[in-house]
């Protein structure tokens, strides 16, 4: 099974204030974690999602896609905790500003967790909110610990929110310490510069491969594609555009299944395996991955397309 820990929580959108003086709001399922979970099992994984769920109504909403996609949520017993929010403003050049308000998805504690793995554990994804809280972060580093002697390769999709946390230099230490423990690495050009700005790709890049157990390093670049690097190789695609495009809600996260999926299924999904691919084999895991991005781009809001739709556009 593939295990995808993380946050879940409901994005508020905001629409500029009308006439009427009525702030009117849309609420819609998120989490990067959350998305990629759906992602996964979409793409024919066995996968399952880490993270409390609220009994709130809010709560319930969260779990009709999950249940729809076929992914198992791992923790089944409903918490009190109000669902996680995202309060997405736009002013009138629909520029985005958030707040978030924390609930369900720090209501766990380190031995529910552990326990909710499964005994087959193929791979585990740690990302999103988890390095952000020092007290959670102790918590879910043991998770991955637990992961790892279950056999699980595994992988991290950080998606750095400054604006989150209010000791960065304590969050680059905690996050560190998560880099340490994965043997796949994906973050998108902003993560990188957010970090260290000083720094290019490129030497970002090498500096994660120099990390204990990193094989593969992703760095997304938004419209100018994905760049890939192992210790045999190094490899850039575009994008894949649709014939209609929606949004890029979800896109990092449905690319990371894709590449996910894609190593899966040519069997190197395992430490070892990873750091022999050369730079035709991690073209063709980017395509695949942008193959995956861009269908979901061609939707509005998060809906990554099943391995059906992307064999559809590969075999065209």
């Amino acid at each position: 099974m593939f295990v995808v820990g993380g946050e879940s929580l409901i994005d508020l959108v905001s629409e500029p204030r009308g006439p009427d003086g009525v702030i009117h709001m849309h609420a819609h399922q998120g989490g990067s974690p959350y998305n990629c979970a759906i992602a996964l099992s979409r793409l024919g994984n066995d996968t399952g999602f880490l993270c409390p769920i609220s009994r709130d109504g809010f709560g319930s909403y969260l779990l009709e896609p999950l249940a729809a996609a076929g992914v198992s949520t791992l923790l089944e017993q409903r918490v009190v905790a109000p669902t996680t929010l995202a309060v997405v403003t736009l002013n009138e050049k629909r520029q985005a500003a958030y707040e978030f308000y924390r609930g369900a998805d720090r209501a766990f504690t380190q031995e529910g967790m552990v326990q909710a793995l499964p005994e087959a554990l193929e791979l585990y994804q740690v990302g999103g909110f988890c390095p952000i809280v020092p007290e959670d972060a102790a918590i879910w580093s043991e998770v991955v610990r637990a992961a790892i002697a279950k056999g699980a390769t595994i992988s991290i999709d950080p998606n750095v929110r400054p604006s989150l946390v209010d000791d960065f230099a304590g969050y680059k230490a905690r996050l560190s310490t998560f880099l340490d423990l994965a043997h796949v690495i994906k973050m998108s050009e902003e993560d990188l510069a957010a970090l260290e700005p000083s720094l290019s790709i490129e030497a970002h890049s090498a500096a994660l491969l120099a990390r204990p157990n990193c094989e593969l390093v992703v760095v997304t670049l938004g419209e100018k594609g994905s760049l890939a690097y192992t210790a045999s190789g190094r490899a850039q695609a575009g994008i894949w555009a649709p014939p209609v495009f929606g949004d890029t809600v979800g896109a990092g996260d449905s690319l990371m299944a894709g590449v996910l999926s894609y190593l899966r299924e040519k069997n190197v999904l395992r430490p070892g395996q990873l750091k022999t691919l050369g730079n035709g084999e991690l073209e063709a895991m980017l395509r695949f991955g942008a193959v995956v991005a861009g269908l979901n781009c061609g939707q509005v809001g998060c809906k990554p397309p099943t391995r059906a739709e992307v064999d559809a556009v590969l075999n065209a």
